[in-house]
């Protein structure tokens, strides 16, 4: 279902951060990183390869969609969530009313779970960054991130210090849904509540003060407009920012997520890994005229070869297809032949060619057995022919049988 345009702080340009914001940034980072290598020592600073920095609306979905990033990017550790590990009184009584914890706190905590050793291949950050100290800060952290990478690339540790890929990941709803959605899932959760205080089955969800009042509801995504929203787009320029309409049912929403996540390894791989493997075409790159080659392929054989291909056409008519017909409920079908046919690799790649657009996934494999042919009785030389047997493997969507209760 398409969506209307979104409208909102999408249309506000990203305004450019003050100094003194700045410099407040550089003094709280360098401080925690200081401690950091201090404490750890710097060869042990082995941030994640991979970053996606998960932003989004109130009740745009951040916590329904991340078990479907994280599908979609292998990853398999927990998300990391900035609001969970800031659990403190002082800061639930903020977040209570709509406000943000301080940025010192939410750096340093961030910035030592993220060394963990689960999150060394990637992790996913939910709510940050939320100010443009924040920002700041990351931007701080990749500069040290590609630092390191540097000073240790020719090292035995090289292998752990890999080029950083960030994700900004926004998830957007407008402010009529926002609120919307955070008074729905405040209901759900008091009536989950209350019949789990009434039976004593099942664990207490926690109740957010925002999902009960509208007001607050509305405040927290003015909060996200005002402060957040300008944050996260003043990455857009430094880091690979994906904008996620959010508004639409969870099955659209997840083909949006994929369409923006889809892999491109110049953006991913080391540069030098990237030049390596540059001669090698993407699958993408081959299949998008794929079928286009295909027909282009077939009417050359019959313009070009046709007693050829009559004689491959006529042999998967009457060796081929019979096998598979008697296979249709299994879609899968082996066929073994030396017929001398495809000793010509032509008459091979006719054969692949003619199943594939009758809509078969074939593979063939070439079997080589030295066979006995005659011994030579003065020396006892035993002379061999090469017996080549061709094997077809031949997959279909096999037929869909209705089976009895």
């Amino acid at each position: 279902m398409n969506q209307p345009p979104l409208a909102g702080p999408k249309d506000k340009p990203a305004q450019r951060i003050p100094d003194l914001e700045i410099k407040d940034a550089q003094v709280i980072f360098t401080t925690l990183w200081n401690d950091l290598e201090e404490e750890r020592g710097r060869e042990t600073l082995h941030f994640p390869k991979e970053i996606i920095l998960l932003g989004g609306a109130p009740g745009a979905g951040k916590g329904t969609n991340t078990p479907f990033i994280m599908q979609a990017r292998g990853l398999t550790c927990p998300p990391i969530v900035i609001s969970a590990l800031l659990d403190t009184p002082e800061a639930r009584r903020l977040k209570d009313a709509g406000n943000m914890v301080g940025d010192r706190d939410v750096i340093g905590i961030l910035l030592r779970k993220l060394l963990e050793p689960e999150y060394q291949d990637g992790a996913i950050i939910d709510g940050f960054p939320r100010t443009k100290v924040q920002v700041e800060c990351l931007k701080l952290l990749v500069a040290k991130m590609h630092e390191l990478r540097q000073e240790f690339f020719v090292s035995p540790l090289g292998i752990q210090f890999r080029q950083p890929t960030i994700h900004i990941m926004v998830l957007f709803v407008s402010e009529k849904e926002a609120v919307a959605r955070q008074m729905k899932r405040g209901r759900e959760i008091k009536v989950h509540n209350d019949e789990v205080r009434r039976t004593g089955v099942g664990e207490l969800l926690e109740e957010r003060v925002t999902d009960l009042d509208e007001g607050l509801a509305r405040r927290r995504y003015c909060v996200f407009k005002e402060q957040t929203w300008e944050a996260l787009t003043s990455l857009k320029e430094v880091f690979h920012y994906h904008f996620v309409n959010a508004e639409g049912p969870l099955q659209e929403v997840e083909r949006n997520i994929v369409h923006e996540l889809q892999y491109q390894s110049s953006l991913e791989l080391d540069p030098r890994t990237f030049d390596r493997l540059r001669p090698i075409k993407l699958a993408s790159e081959i299949v998008v005229h794929a079928r286009q080659e295909l027909v282009k392929r077939l009417d050359s054989y019959e313009l070009e070869d046709s007693t050829r291909f009559a004689a491959v056409v006529s042999f998967i008519a009457r060796k081929i297809m019979p096998i598979v017909q008697r296979h249709a409920l299994a879609g899968m079908s082996m066929v073994n032949t030396e017929d001398p046919l495809f000793d010509d690799s032509a008459a091979m790649a006719m054969l692949i060619d003619v199943l594939s657009e009758r809509g078969f996934i074939t593979v063939v494999d070439v079997n080589r057995m030295e066979v006995p042919e005659r011994v030579d009785l003065q020396t006892g030389e035993i002379r061999c022919r090469t017996k080549r047997v061709y094997r077809v493997r031949i997959q279909f969507e096999g037929s869909k049988i209705r089976r009895g209760a």
